[in-house]
């Protein structure tokens, strides 16, 4: 069993305090800047990949020094730098996959940063994307037991198809009972657990579960 965590481009001060998550991470990737945000954390980078035209020459330097395997790409390619990490990531069949620094920059790159996730659930790879306030993943239909998290209290269902059917929440302030929501709107959003367990099932569609905090 393989945990890689990816470390991506975005605002430092949205990235957490990463040794809170190393007992359960076997390899780093950093992706562009976020191999110096792994650094700059004391945190041994195992990997840094992509184009590294968000450093100056100096940082470059330190990256290279520091990572135990560096790949540098053109500027001008088709894959986003991330996507770039989350290749090498999948090519070592991870059991889950973290991402850090990958929200709160620029819009475009945090809601395909997102729908990169869809990419693992279809691989039978779990992947969540993880900043100082919030914790997302992706979920196809089934059925899943959730755990109260004092880091982030607050849980929200978002679909992202048009509909998605069967929903129920039991365990949670507000439940739902085979109940069908559609892209757009509120009804799942900013629910909590009731215990320290509950447990959420749908029949169709992909849901976006977004635990997070004020």
């Amino acid at each position: 069993m393989v945990n890689i965590a990816i470390i991506g481009n975005g605002p430092s001060h949205l990235i957490p305090n990463l040794s809170h998550y190393q007992n359960n991470i076997d390899i780093w990737i950093g992706a562009d800047r976020g191999a110096l945000s792994i650094i700059q954390q004391n945190i041994e980078l195992d990997y840094a990949i992509g184009d590294f035209d968000s450093v100056n020459d100096g940082e470059l330097q330190q990256i290279k020094i520091q990572a135990k395997r560096f790949e540098q790409h053109n500027v001008e390619k088709d894959e986003t730098d991330l996507e770039l990490a989350l290749r090498l990531a999948i090519s070592m069949r991870p059991t889950m996959i973290y991402f850090f620094g990958v929200t709160g920059g620029r819009l475009d790159h945090t809601l395909i940063n997102i729908q990169l996730l869809q990419q693992l659930v279809k691989k039978n790879i779990g992947g969540a994307v993880i900043d100082s306030k919030n914790h997302l993943e992706l979920k196809f239909p089934g059925s899943y037991t959730i755990k109260r998290c004092e880091n982030y209290p607050i849980v929200s269902f978002i679909p992202l198809t048009q509909e998605v059917s069967g929903l129920t929440l039991e365990g949670f302030y507000y439940p739902l009972t085979k109940v069908t929501i559609h892209m757009g709107s509120t009804l799942s959003i900013s629910n909590k657990l009731i215990s320290n367990n509950g447990t959420f099932s749908f029949d169709d569609g992909i849901v976006l579960v977004v635990r997070s905090r004020d």
